[in-house]
């Protein structure tokens, strides 16, 4: 038995998730998620109530209006910023309530 290049078990392990459609959509998500936290910091994460990604769409309630619209007008900045934190393209829209 010939041996085979050495991997660390954490790369073989994400590979192996990674290949599987339905864990990898979990992982992206939960890569939005703690994006979502570390891009808008402590402020925003205040008023943000439910926050989760669904066929591709994050949907996030707010409590308030004002961080709303504000996050509205930054809508297509945070797409790009929230997928590539994700490392990869996680999301397509983002609908903010």
């Amino acid at each position: 038995m010939k041996r085979r290049e050495e991997q660390p078990l954490g790369d073989v392990l994400r590979e192996a998730l990674e290949a599987d459609p339905v864990f990898r959509e979990k992982i992206l998500s939960i890569r939005i998620q703690r994006g979502w936290r570390e891009a808008l910091g402590p402020t925003v994460l205040r008023y943000t109530r439910n926050l989760y990604v669904k066929k591709r769409v994050l949907y996030v309630q707010l409590s308030s209006s004002v961080v709303r619209q504000t996050l509205l007008m930054r809508k297509t900045e945070l797409i790009k910023e929230l997928n590539t934190y994700a490392r990869g393209e996680a999301i397509i829209d983002i609908v903010l309530r």
